[in-house]
């Protein structure tokens, strides 16, 4: 490469660096190959080996979950349309992604010609524009727009928090521009003020209302989290001394042994003294709420917006007023600064409990899900990283007690069953160099559609903890309608044995990971003597496969179920 020019390729792994990124997940294919050199001669990034492209979505998504940003490589047609289900998901859990597809060459495109991969009518575009609607901001990379097009497309990725489409062109990647190396400056990432007078009148409206109310709380959700609020969060908390909670979406996002966290507020799916509290409360101050129907124990939340002020990134809604463009971002810090000396008194509310598992003794010794929830925390250390699937894992993490310092993965809102494993790996890979060890919770059913990416764990040597919950079948779908339907079950694996078949202890993978415990356990003894070895092989890779109940659920599951069910019901009876 001649001085004071840069091939596209370099320019673009350049800006994916600087942004964090280490890895770029996703699978070859004849449209990236070129692009795929680069990333294997570029020094600080990795290439990630996955074996699906919608595992490596999966694992972007995860990764980006921990780093701030993730990347996925996959070839033009077949491989972008495997992805897109992964892709939608970091759309709709507000996830930045960039999502890099290796096109058709530019002539061949500007010919129509009829090429592989392609519906056969000479049209370039068509993926393309089916993933406007997952993606943010749309590119199509050439030989005169390269530097503006990453540029702006990588700055609505992390601005917005959502992915973006990058269309690379084959015979680009090692095409030089007069760009000199050096002269490459950061982006410009700086969030836009919010309007002067709407944002003044709505600090002082939140601080008139906040005057007059004796019992405020304050209420966490994923927005707050996805837009790196928790910092300004724990701040306004200190500050006001008000009482928090956090949602489903937001678990593990407060620090649960912090003296003012109360615990998980998910509507009629929270504890007794949780919904007490909080209905109690003359005023709410929800913080980047998403009001889904799981994210809400099936729309069962009863907060009044009389008494509910949200905090978001595009408005601030105080009661049924809507302040326009007022950036949470910006309004929660000058709210902190500006929130009245007179009104602040100091925390006194007795520290938060989890409540104790309340077992049927007809359980005896099986591994029922109100046992497992309130003893596996007793295994996780601090700082660790739990991923917990779609299904009764999500359900399960709801009132779990979080060990200080740990990050819940979950993708609660788009619920893609699967999501957790290749999820799991790009977590791992994120937060490596913190030594963060993963706690993989999966469902039996869901490990059928994703498995394959225990080969890529293996591969890059992770420590992943493997909690695979076998419960014989789609419980959670049994619970929602078809118990009995053959459909919801699903054919026998010996889940177990996945580290010998994917390749542990061949001789030519002799440099992949240690594995440790991998077996099944079908007692509380067992399960309790599986975690103590996983407790002290920190340096190993485990499989423990635990037996439950096929119809045993969490209670929130249950719950939530009986919730919609109900939301449902009184739809019909508005439209009748």
């Amino acid at each position: 490469m001649s001085s004071g020019k840069i091939t596209i390729g370099t320019y673009l792994l350049r800006r994916l660096k600087s942004l964090g990124i280490d890895i770029i997940f996703g699978v070859p294919g004849d449209y990236n190959l070129p692009f795929l050199d680069e990333i294997e001669d570029f020094e600080g990034i990795q290439w990630g080996n996955n074996c699906n492209e919608l595992n490596a979505a999966y694992a972007a998504d995860g990764y980006a979950r921990i780093r701030g940003i993730g990347a996925i490589v996959t070839t033009f047609g077949v491989g972008e349309l495997s992805a897109i289900n992964g892709i939608a998901g970091s759309f709709a859990e507000m996830i930045p992604v960039v999502h890099i597809v290796g096109t058709p060459p530019t002539a061949s495109q500007a010919s129509g010609a009829i090429l592989h991969h392609t519906l056969g009518n000479g049209d370039f575009r068509v993926f393309q524009n089916m993933y406007k609607e997952v993606t943010i901001a749309q590119a199509s990379l050439t030989k005169i727009n390269a530097v503006e097009e990453i540029d702006r497309v990588l700055t609505e990725c992390l601005l917005k928090g959502r992915p973006v489409y990058i269309g690379f062109p084959v015979d680009l990647s090692d095409y030089e521009m007069d760009v000199n190396p050096s002269s490459i400056k950061p982006l410009n990432l700086s969030i836009p003020r919010n309007p002067k007078d709407e944002h003044q009148a709505a600090l002082e409206t939140i601080i008139e209302h906040a005057k007059k109310s004796q019992n405020i709380v304050v209420i966490v959700d994923a927005c707050a989290i996805r837009h790196e609020m928790i910092k300004k969060v724990f701040t306004f908390i200190e500050r006001t001394q008000l009482p928090v909670y956090v949602t489903p979406m937001a678990k593990g996002g407060i620090d649960e042994n912090h003296p003012q966290f109360r615990g998980v507020f998910a509507g009629n799916c929270s504890t007794e003294q949780v919904q007490k509290e909080v209905y109690d409360a003359d005023l709410i101050l929800s913080i980047g709420s998403m009001n889904s129907d799981f994210n809400t124990g099936g729309f069962t939340y009863r907060l009044s917006k009389k008494r509910t002020i949200e905090f978001h990134t595009y408005h601030t809604k105080i009661f049924h007023a809507i302040y326009d463009k007022v950036d949470m971002r910006q309004l929660l810090p000058d709210l902190t600064e500006q929130w009245p000396a007179d009104i602040i008194h100091k925390y006194n509310g007795k520290p938060y409990q989890v409540e104790k598992p309340n077992l049927d003794p007809k359980t005896q010794n099986e591994i029922v899900h109100e046992y497992f929830w309130h003893k596996l925390p007793e295994f996780i250390p601090e700082n660790s990283i739990v991923v917990a699937e779609t299904g009764t894992s999500e359900f399960g993490v709801f009132n779990m007690h979080a060990p200080k310092g740990v990050t819940f993965l979950t993708q609660i809102l788009w619920g893609s069953i699967g999501y957790s494993v290749g999820a799991a790996l790009g977590a791992a890979l994120a937060g490596k160099n913190d030594n963060r060890r993963i706690y993989l919770i999966v469902g039996d059913g869901s490990f059928q559609l994703v498995c394959q990416e225990i080969s890529t764990m293996l591969r890059f040597k992770t420590n992943i903890v493997i909690l695979l919950l076998n419960n014989d079948g789609y419980t959670i779908e049994k619970l929602i309608h078809g118990p009995d339907r053959a459909y919801n079950n699903i054919q026998m694996w010996r889940y177990h044995k996945s580290f010998e078949y994917f390749g542990d202890g061949l001789k030519q993978n002799r440099e992949q990971a240690t594995t440790g415990f991998a077996g099944q356990v079908k007692t509380r003894e067992e399960f309790e003597k599986a975690m103590a070895q996983v407790v002290k092989e920190t340096n190993k890779i485990h499989f423990v496969e635990v037996i439950m109940p096929s119809m045993d659920a969490p209670k929130s599951l249950v719950l939530t179920i009986e919730g919609t069910r109900e939301y449902k019901k009184r739809e019909r009876q508005t439209q009748e």
